[in-house]
């Protein structure tokens, strides 16, 4: 996933080439966007909070993020 934060809107869209791009309005200080990233995630996917997780890339722009059943 390739995050933008300080965006207008949170949400989460499906670029061309099938990554999804996750659009938050936090800026990226003292991990406020990474927080904000698992949740927007959440809501797009129908899952909780608990079951998002980032795996690599939690000081970059390019997230590897996991979602469990």
């Amino acid at each position: 996933m390739r995050v933008k934060p300080n965006a207008r809107t949170s949400g989460v869209e499906e670029a061309s080439d099938g990554t999804f791009v996750v659009r938050v309005k936090a800026p990226p200080v003292d991990g406020k966007a990474n927080a904000e990233v698992v949740e927007v995630v959440a809501a797009h996917f129908g899952v909780g909070k608990a079951q998002v997780s980032i795996k690599s890339g939690a000081s970059g722009r390019m997230k590897l993020v996991t979602i469990e059943d």
